[in-house]
Parts: C-alpha cells; sequence; structure tokens
C-alpha cells in the first residue's frame, strides 16, 4: 500500500509536468503540425529514466521506494515511453545486445499498441453507431 501511495503521487507530478509542457509546446504553435510536446517528453523522460536508474541501482542500493516514486511515478506520469525504453536496455543486457526478444518486444509494443488503439477507436465507434 505504501508503494502505491508514492507512485500515485509521483504520476501526479509527472502528469502534471506533462501537461505543462504540453501548454508550452501549444502556446509557442509547436503541437500543431508534428506532435513536438510527446516526443520531446518521450526523450527527455527516457534520459532521465536512464539518470535515475543508475543514480537508484548504484547509489541508492536500488531503493523501491526511490524506484517507484522516481521511475514508475514521476516519468511514468511524464512520458508514455520512458518504462519501454527502460524494458529494451535490460532485454538487450540480459541477451547482450539487441536479442530477438529485445526486437520482437519493440516491434509489439508499438506496432500492437497501435493496432489496439485503432481497434479500440473502431470498436467504440460501432458500439456507440457513429
Amino acid at each position: 500500500m505504501k508503494l502505491l501511495v508514492i507512485a500515485s503521487v509521483g504520476g501526479a507530478i509527472g502528469a502534471g509536468l506533462r501537461f505543462l509542457v504540453n501548454q508550452a509546446f501549444a502556446a509557442r504553435g509547436l503541437a500543431v503540425s508534428f506532435p513536438w510536446h510527446t516526443f520531446a517528453v518521450n526523450v527527455i523522460g527516457s534520459f532521465l529514466m536512464g539518470v535515475v536508474y543508475v543514480v537508484i541501482n548504484e547509489r541508492l542500493g536500488g531503493s523501491p521506494e526511490w524506484r517507484t516514486f522516481l521511475a514508475t511515478g514521476i516519468l511514468g506520469g511524464l512520458t508514455t515511453f520512458s518504462a519501454c525504453s527502460l524494458d529494451v536496455m535490460n532485454l538487450m543486457a540480459d541477451g547482450n545486445g539487441l536479442s530477438l526478444r529485445a526486437g520482437a518486444y519493440i516491434a509489439g509494443s508499438v506496432v500492437i499498441s497501435i493496432a489496439a488503439l485503432f481497434a479500440g477507436v473502431s470498436i467504440t465507434r460501432m458500439g456507440l453507431g457513429t
């Protein structure tokens, strides 16, 4: 229960940060022709996930509280891709490079997630009769 509260607080902070980034890009007219706001938070968040990974595992002894607050909470709320990026790195480390498992995870995460979004839209539209 403690880790759930920690993740929730971090997630609220991350979601608030994402909102502010989206607003900043929109105010400058940069989110019109290309989703720069999403691209930016994913790249920055993935970089920060790397920093957090090293700090937590090498400096803080793998603290589950800090990992939950920073990685799952803040970065999970901020980005749409940082946890996936970390998973890929871990799969690559296990297989000593780009393994079949890591490649399948990358392709599957992107392709299947996009297909699932389209399926959700189609099924919902059919269900609503629109």
